[in-house]
């Protein structure tokens, strides 16, 4: 009859009960995480983004996002003297957006777990570097692998010479997920680029709102005028007002005008599409094909009903 304990394995010579084996190991994780608390908790930083560069790639090593939230300023001179950084899956949902009957749409899955993991620094004003004054790490939520920690918030950085990438391939026709897919398979892999396909997005409307921002008519006329030469049979007309602002605007290129030669028996617009900033009013004239299928015959824009001979002239 062995007295030996049934939870314990023999490999080889040597002998380990599973138990002890596990009691260790926690206790060697915990060891380890107080002393990463404490070697945080010891740091000084010269400036406020300095700590915020540190704690970020702390959590990238970690598995989790950050974001700054609560800051306290001097009254006088309102110069800094507290920042406050959380795990971005601090706080909770508002409870009517959990309600189905008051949000239309499908509901998004949950991101806010109220997690209480934060740094917060001040200010020492008589050495003028940053201390940590309270560092909190435990986490009620799963921590994120290294292959997911790069599509976090704060680890998505577009780098300049990633803009400079994205605009040139822009300029030359390429869509936006196949500049994606090139940058994927230039850095070695998705996780490698630092951004997702919505950023590249965001970063070319960007783009192009600056750039048009200092023309407005001046710009979309140019490129009406471009795309006259590469399509002779693409039309534009427009109408400007007393200010040299532009009033109307309608044009078509050659397949829009073949549609309609085929199919332009029924024509329907819509004037509920306004921009935001210029508060004219987008009106796309569209009809069916011979498969049913929805067919663009022109576009306009105006900002009174006169504008409409535009479109009749196109004909």
């Amino acid at each position: 009859m062995s007295d030996r304990n049934p939870t314990s394995k023999e490999y080889g010579n040597a002998s380990y009960d599973e138990e002890m084996f596990r009691t260790m190991s926690h206790a060697a994780a915990r060891h380890t995480t107080l002393d990463e608390c404490w070697d945080l908790v010891k740091k000084a930083f010269s400036s406020e983004m300095e700590a915020y560069i540190f704690y970020n790639k702390y959590a990238r090593d970690k598995g989790f996002s950050v974001r700054r939230k609560k800051v306290r300023r001097a009254k006088r001179s309102g110069a800094l003297l507290f920042r406050h950084f959380l795990c971005s899956r601090e706080g909770q949902r508002d409870a009517k957006w959990l309600d189905k009957d008051v949000c239309g749409r499908r509901p998004r899955a949950l991101t806010l777990w109220e997690c209480q993991a934060k740094l917060e620094i001040k200010l020492d004003q008589a050495r003028g570097v940053w201390y940590v004054q309270k560092n909190l790490d435990e986490h009620n939520h799963r921590l994120d692998t290294q292959d997911e920690v790069p599509f976090l918030w704060s680890h998505r950085k577009m780098k300049d010479f990633q803009k400079t990438e994205i605009m040139a391939m822009e300029g030359v026709g390429i869509r936006k997920h196949v500049i994606m897919d090139v940058l994927q398979y230039r850095y070695g892999g998705y996780g490698e680029v630092g951004i997702i396909r919505k950023d590249a997005y965001n970063f070319s409307s960007r783009y192009k709102r600056s750039r048009i921002a200092d023309g407005d008519a001046m710009a979309v006329l140019g490129l009406m005028q471009s795309r006259q030469k590469d399509d002779p049979d693409f039309y534009y007309d427009y109408q400007m007002d007393g200010d040299e602002h532009l009033k109307t605007m309608f044009w078509c290129d050659s397949q829009s005008r073949m549609d309609y030669q085929s199919f332009g028996d029924v024509v329907i617009f819509d004037s509920t599409y306004r921009m935001n900033r210029y508060k004219m009013p987008f009106v796309p004239f569209v009809g069916m094909n011979h498969h049913r299928s929805t067919t663009v015959f022109g576009c306009g824009q105006w900002r009174s009903q006169g504008a409409s001979q535009a479109g009749a002239d196109s004909r």
